[in-house]
């Protein structure tokens, strides 16, 4: 288990490949995001995207995915306040194969409740050309080791 004191500034955190398949992409549009060029060729053909992409919403899932995957899976993690400066840059498409990297940028231990501390990170999510598709800041909640609180 980690806590809010096995994380540094500067750290890097990395995951994925998740491939990203045409089917993942509708079934994600048909529930949550029903719009043509998520769900249909050649609407998306018609589109400045030239072709059916994933939503944005479906590549912060698969980005959040990936972060359990390489730090929160293990970490006592106590949720998070939000995200800020979401970012999509590049439409994602089926058959990209997406990969995190997680950098920390802020550790701030609560002056109201020693037990616990948020940490801010930077997210990139890259396809398999090493292209930037989406970038994110973050907060998540960690509880700190009972031996630092005392």
């Amino acid at each position: 288990m980690r806590y809010f004191e096995d994380f540094h500034v500067g750290q890097v955190h990395e995951a994925g490949p998740h491939k990203v398949s045409r089917e993942e992409i509708l079934a994600f549009a048909q529930k949550f995001d029903p719009q043509s060029f998520h769900l249909d060729d050649e609407a998306g053909r018609r589109t400045i995207y030239g072709g059916i992409i994933a939503s944005g919403w479906h590549t912060a899932a698969i980005s959040h995915r990936l972060l359990v995957d390489c730090v929160l899976k293990d970490a006592a993690g106590l949720g998070s306040p939000g995200v800020d400066e979401l970012r999509w840059l590049r439409p994602v498409r089926p058959d990209d194969s997406l990969s995190l990297k997680v950098e920390v940028i802020e550790l701030i231990p609560s002056r109201s409740k020693r037990d616990r501390g948020a940490i801010k990170y930077r997210i990139a999510l890259h396809n398999q050309q090493g292209e930037v598709v989406m970038t994110l800041s973050a907060i998540s909640m960690f509880a700190r080791r009972a031996a630092s609180i005392e």
